[in-house]
């Protein structure tokens, strides 16, 4: 077994192999960004390396310097964990040239499915279904525009290279087939160095079902079972579970099968997933799933594989890369109970899951235990970066049955408590509750379908504005001397002074008064507020700087404090419209002058490693509009108006 390995990777992930390798009496070696110096896993590791400036293509994807740093601390092997270069087989062919063992499948085994294209034509001569479509060469717009035809809309645009909703785009109709072409084109060459792609057929309910398989350098591979991650956002996942829900003996017997097939036909050794798309229109049927691509990784998911069946998989990526067989023969290997995991992200559901940063300046998770894990890369007082995923953490949980499971990932998360950057958490608890996905009627489209109301977050009740109210004035909570007075700044003797506070939510202005009557505190609104009481019980608050977080139950509104110099200046911004995040402005479709209707797209924006459509705020014509391929900051103004006097 190794002494020491380097892990090539950051967040969650490098944290989460640190814990398995500490316990195995394995020494680690974190790298580290320049926006990493901080981070977490540099903390938790035995020693750590810099790597270069924060962007990815200066740091995380320097294979070279990564594999000089293993050299320089000692390091027998490296662990890509997910993302950056894990799946890249060049790097792994470097690896094992410096005389390094590379935790993870061979660089022949990655490239024969690193092309989905490749990938597929490869599985169907190995026996296992592969979804009809084009996966060709001939990458020219009438070609690809004819095979989508023949194939029949609507269609699947998909970059060949890479995964995570990238270079993806549904299409419903040849007129929209030129435009979502470019469109992933573009995200697939900015984010794999690849533009080309491949169209599949649509499904038309599809179920997202992967398998997990593991294989030695003995000539074993097994399946640890499914997990289903049907339920995605802009193609990525957001909840996944294991098992998948519905799941018929003969279905799963025939999925597996197919899986471990895929494994032996490029000798896979350690970690792999193989991902099938399930046409569910008539329930789960043995005959109707098809091969999608292998993710020679471990995926973002594995908790909950490793919850269904109690192995620990980094465990087993470390044994099988240092030589050993497998621990466990397939039967060997059972399925015990339900798990689910929730992907909680720094993102405005409410904005079409819009990407955010900001420093997280409140930051409390439930309780771990055997049945509740959290997996995460930062602490309180960190900040996510712009330069990558905005990941925040993932809540995985385990109960005996999928109802109960279900019940401790709503409970977990309404325990989450996150201030300093806009979550997901709300719209993660309303999918929880929604009534289609408890009962296990879920495909890939069941977001998008209901998103208008899974994003919808009722305004704060009156306990929640009182809680903002009383915080502001500065109670907080009534003294343990029993004096009520203790922690309120307007006291007077022998009457309570009420204190007058402002806050701001959103757009509306809340005027309250606060006072203690009786060792009780009080407060009287003068913004009418509805009065629905508190779905979470009693509100939770924390306050940072400008602005008090209310949390009610799986809910976090955030209250800005009154601050009359800032609303002078947001006074002077005038008509405008600022950068919801850094980014690079990658197409401008508007000039000055030109006259824009509200919602019409004027500008993409690449940020997060996704693109962005800014439109149009408001009906107008347009004074100045930032310029093409410009590096813009948060809040940097993008588009002015002429003023309404002007026009």
């Amino acid at each position: 077994m190794f002494t020491k390995i380097l892990i090539a990777n950051r967040g969650e992930i490098a944290c989460r192999v640190i814990r398995t390798a500490r316990r195995m009496g394995i020494r680690t070696v974190a790298v580290y960004s320049d926006a990493d110096a901080r981070a977490l896993h540099v903390e938790m590791a035995d020693e750590a390396v810099h790597i270069g400036p924060s962007p990815v293509t200066e740091s995380y994807l320097l294979g070279n310097r990564i594999i000089e740093a293993a050299l320089e601390t000692g390091a027998q092997a490296i662990h890509p964990g997910y993302g950056f270069l894990s799946e890249n087989p060049d790097f792994v062919d470097a690896v094992e040239a410096a005389g390094l063992t590379f935790i993870g499948p061979s660089g022949a085994s990655i490239r024969a499915m690193g092309l989905k294209d490749a990938a597929k034509r490869l599985m169907e001569k190995a026996g296992v279904p592969v979804v009809p479509g084009y996966h060709g060469e001939d990458q020219g717009l009438v070609l690809l525009a004819g095979k989508a035809k023949e194939i029949g809309y609507p269609v699947l645009i998909k970059a060949r290279a890479g995964g995570g909703g990238k270079g993806m785009r549904r299409v419903d109709s040849p007129d929209d087939f030129p435009e979502a072409l470019a469109g992933a084109r573009r995200e697939a060459k900015a984010a794999f160095g690849d533009e080309s792609v491949l169209v599949e057929k649509y499904v038309d309910k599809p179920r997202h079902i992967e398998v997990q398989v593991f294989g030695d350098n003995h000539g074993n591979a097994v399946h640890l079972f499914e997990r289903d991650c049907s339920a995605q956002r802009r193609h990525q996942k957001v909840i996944e579970e294991a098992p998948a829900p519905g799941m018929t003996r003969e279905m799963r017997a025939a999925m597996t099968a197919a899986a471990v097939k895929a494994a032996e036909a490029i000798k896979y050794s350690g970690a792999g997933t193989i991902e099938f798309i399930v046409d569910a229109s008539d329930g789960l049927k043995a005959d109707r799933f098809w091969f999608m691509e292998m993710n020679t990784r471990l995926q973002v998911e594995h908790p909950v594989t490793e919850m269904v069946t109690g192995i620990d998989l980094v465990e087993w990526q470390l044994r099988v890369a240092a030589g050993e067989a497998l621990p466990k023969s397939q039967n060997q290997i059972a399925l015990d109970g339900h798990a689910f995991e929730a992907r909680i992200y720094a993102e405005d559901p409410g904005k079409g899951f819009l990407p955010a940063t900001g420093t997280l300046h409140h930051l409390k998770f439930p309780p771990q235990d055997a049945d509740l894990r959290v997996e995460t890369g930062v602490r309180a007082g960190d900040a996510i970066s712009p330069f990558y995923d905005p990941m925040i953490a993932k809540l995985v949980v385990h109960a005996d049955s999928r109802t109960e499971a279900l019940q401790a990932l709503d409970n977990a998360l309404a325990a989450t408590e996150i201030a300093g950057s806009v979550t997901n958490i709300a719209f993660l608890a309303a999918l929880a509750r929604d009534a289609d996905f408890a009962a296990g009627d879920v495909d890939t489209g069941l977001i998008g379908r209901k998103q208008d109301g899974l994003v919808q977050v009722p305004p704060p009740g009156a306990e929640a504005v009182a809680a903002a109210a009383r915080e502001a004035a500065g109670i907080g909570t009534l003294p343990a001397s029993g004096d009520p007075w203790a922690s309120l700044p307007g006291y007077a003797h022998f009457h309570a002074t009420p204190r007058r506070t402002r806050l701001k939510f959103g757009d509306t202005d809340i005027s309250a008064h606060v006072s203690v009557v009786n060792g009780r505190w009080s407060v009287e609104l003068d913004t009418p507020i509805s009065p629905a009481p508190s779905p979470g019980g009693t509100p939770r608050v924390a306050r940072w700087p400008g602005h008090i977080t209310v949390f009610d139950g799986a809910a976090g509104y955030t209250f800005a404090v009154h601050d009359p110099l800032a609303q002078a200046a947001d006074a002077a911004a005038g008509d405008s419209m600022r950068a919801p995040m850094p980014g690079l402005v990658k197409i401008v479709r508007a000039a000055a002058g030109d006259i824009v209707t509200k919602g019409q797209p004027l500008l993409v924006l690449e940020a997060m490693k996704m693109e962005h459509t800014i439109a149009a705020s408001h009906d107008g014509v347009i004074a100045d509009i930032v310029a093409e391929g410009m590096q813009v900051t948060d809040g940097a103004v993008l588009v002015r108006f002429v003023e309404a006097d002007a026009a």
